[in-house]
């Protein structure tokens, strides 16, 4: 099922260390003694319960190497909330025969109340959470199968729940993997964009619901399932209340987040993550703060593991997991400690471009994070451009336009068929743009680009926006990264505070992690907006920021084009062009439509996603599920703007029928929001539970 932050795959995806379209294998820069294991045989029990201290069990799925009857072994394990029973079951089966077969235990926990694990889950990285892992941890380690010693890997919420059970530093934990996570909830988690409400907090609000309350499987727990689904019905939260409610960087989207307290994680860590992913920064935040062994890699692709990798190319990855974990759970020297602290795949063209095919490009290392042979390359925004020298001069004004934003609406991109930005040209037209002259050589940028400026609002509430694109010779403007500021925030998230009318303020503005080479020929372009929309909420009143040419300087980091050692992890070249015309079905699951502006000016947006029915063949169970989003506002009226999403999951076998179905809706005044949620549960067509929710809730600076 698709599914943005369960990284459910869909039926099209190949088993995880498979090639397709070749195979490109590589010598190591310095070739370890080190080699993979003998693969051996394995069992799996489909279920073992987990006792907590409150007397709560939580569900677990282990593949056990046979020879841990003779000698114990070490064990990884992933902790999410997204059914292991049927919904992860693929992915799951595919990574326990990949890798338990050299040697180590691998056990998928379901999080209290989710799948079969008894209990009610009632949001994200609550302490309870937190706690169980703890306890897991310490089970795992006491099995008579297990050397004591465990390893946490995940993606998206998984890799949360590793950072997070890291930060409790229980003595069993020895390493850690998160995939695609983050160590700032507030900023970088869906919710809030550079302090700004983001279109993501409700689509993932609502499909969050549905998580919150799908059933447990009657296999496993029997005919207490219904009551132990009702009850997680009743308990529902009116989820996004709650997190619309936080507006600013508190104590409540603090809790669960690393960059609090880095040095609270004493294990060894290895991030990993891709360059399409919204998360992607938390790679050169960690590796900078955390000070402990530590180790990096970004790749070309969204938010998944790299042998899953869209765009590509993957890598063929089980063969980096078992150095890992050996190095750390085993105590043997691989060598994969001696190799560069970060590996980035250096993009040659976005992979908008290109998709389906292989972004091309090339990996890159650095020995250590912050880099030194990073050179900060200063180019001013001049009333005739983008160049190295400052020339004051006209005064500039950019406007809130509520339908800028149309190409770059996504902060998530998971489906790159309708996600993936666009040609640039129509928001860039509609902005304030600076180009540089076409450049007479390549340019390559690793890190951190910044825009300084100076300006002044006639609203005390107000964002800028910056993309920054590479135009080509042909004139298309493709999008390499961008930066978002709710200027309420320049200070601080925690303690925003309303810009004075006519006040000059200098704010800093930094865009997303970006490994990129701007071409010979090309030309770099700097677009500024009020609006991004529908990526986010708009301004509470239409709003005018002041700029002076020559004033504003954006910096980029610059890396000098070298021979960088060989990638020494094996390459998967080809797998979505191969895996898209395998399944020419696969583009009827999503459709973006666009409409308007109407008699009355309003444009309305259409994203629909459909899972088309399909059949566990290990438990008979028919999964299937969708969603619908519209999106609509009128240009000039910021109040007009509507987000409305449904969401909606079946399970079913024999006379177990179940649907759950969230729908959210926001408006807002100048003053405050207008939030509805609802609940629906039916067990066939009978509706078993039906709630709603209404909440005006005032906005804070936002």
């Amino acid at each position: 099922m698709w599914t943005r932050r369960g990284f459910l795959v869909t039926s099209t995806g190949c088993a995880v260390a498979a090639t397709v379209g070749g195979l490109a294998e590589a010598t190591p820069s310095r070739a370890p003694k080190w080699k993979m294991p003998e693969k051996g045989p394995f069992r799996v029990t489909e279920n073992e319960w987990i006792p907590m201290k409150d007397g709560i069990r939580l569900g677990a799925r282990l593949w056990i190497p046979n020879s841990a009857e003779r000698i114990s072994v070490p064990v990884v394990w992933e902790y999410i909330p997204y059914r292991k029973r049927d919904r992860e079951r693929w992915r799951d089966d595919e990574w326990g025969k990949t890798f338990v077969p050299y040697g180590f235990a691998y056990v998928r926990v379901d999080i209290r109340g989710s799948g079969e694990s008894e209990g009610v889950l009632l949001d994200e990285y609550l302490q309870q959470e937190q706690d169980d892992a703890v306890e897991v941890i310490a089970w795992l380690a006491n099995q008579s199968w297990s050397n004591g010693a465990v390893g946490m890997r995940g993606i998206s919420w998984g890799g949360f729940s590793s950072f997070q059970a890291a930060s409790q530093a229980p003595p069993a934990l020895k390493a850690i993997m998160p995939h695609c996570a983050s160590d700032n909830r507030y900023t970088d988690d869906a919710h809030y964009i550079g302090g700004a409400l983001a279109l993501d907090n409700y689509d993932w609000g609502a499909e969050f619901k549905n998580v919150l309350v799908a059933p447990p499987d009657p296999a496993i727990v029997g005919t207490r399932w219904r009551e132990m689904w009702l009850q997680r019905l009743n308990a529902t939260p009116s989820l996004l209340a709650g997190w619309l409610s936080h507006q600013r960087y508190d104590s409540f989207w603090q809790h669960g987040s690393i960059a609090v307290d880095y040095s609270a994680i004493k294990c060894p860590v290895y991030v990993v993550g891709g360059q399409i992913d919204s998360y992607r920064d938390f790679i050169p935040r960690t590796l900078s703060h955390l000070n402990v062994p530590r180790k990096g890699l970004m790749g070309p692709w969204g938010h998944r593991y790299p042998d899953l990798a869209d765009p590509g190319p993957g890598l063929d990855w089980v063969t980096e997991e078992v150095r890992w974990w050996s190095q750390w759970l085993l105590g043997i020297d691989t060598g994969i400690m001696n190799e560069p602290m970060l590996r980035v795949y250096m993009e040659e063209r976005t992979a908008a471009e290109v998709w389906p095919r292989d972004t091309p490009g090339r990996w890159i290392a650095e020995p250590s994070w912050p880099a030194s042979d990073i050179s900060l390359k200063v180019l001013y925004l001049n009333a005739d451009g983008l160049q190295d020298h400052p020339r004051p001069g006209a005064a500039l004004i950019c406007k809130s336009q509520e339908t800028l934003g149309l190409t770059k609406r996504e902060w998530f991109p998971w489906n790159m068929s309708v996600d993936l930005p666009p040609d640039q040209t129509p928001d860039d037209k509609r902005s304030l743009t600076f180009d540089t002259e076409p450049l007479d050589a390549d340019l390559e940028i690793l890190g951190t680009s910044i825009l300084k400026v100076h300006l002044t609002s006639n609203q005390p509430i107000a964002k800028l926006a910056v993309r920054l694109n590479e135009v080509t010779p042909l004139g298309k403007s493709w999008n390499v990264s961008y930066g978002l500021l709710n200027l309420t925030h320049r200070e601080s998230h925690t303690n925003p505070t309303p810009l004075e009318v006519g006040r000059a303020y200098e704010v800093k503005i930094p865009l997303y992690f970006t490994a990129h080479r701007f071409k010979k020929g090309s030309r770099i372009r700097v677009s500024l907006s009020e609006s991004l929309w529908p990526m986010v909420w708009p301004s509470p009143l239409p709003v005018e920021l002041h700029f002076t040419a020559g004033e504003a300087a954006f910096t980029l980091p610059v890396r000098r084009i070298s021979v960088d050692p060989p990638m020494p992890i094996a390459l998967l070249r080809g797998k979505i062009e191969t895996q898209s015309k395998a399944d020419p079905k696969l583009a009827d699951k999503y459709e973006l439509t666009q409409s308007g502006p109407d008699a009355q000016g309003r444009v309305l947006l259409h994203k629909r996603l459909r899972d088309f029915p399909e059949i566990i063949a290990a438990t008979g169970t028919n999964v299937s599920g969708g969603s619908d989003w519209y999106m609509s506002i009128r240009d000039g009226e910021p109040n007009s703007c509507v987000w409305k999403f449904e969401w909606y999951s079946t399970l079913k076998r024999g006379d177990w029928d179940t649907t759950t179905r969230s729908t959210v809706e926001l408006t807002s005044t100048e003053t405050e929001f207008h939030l509805k949620e609802s609940m629906t549960a039916l067990e066939g067509e009978k509706v078993v539970f039906e709630k709603a929710w209404d909440h005006h809730i005032k906005r804070d600076l936002v």
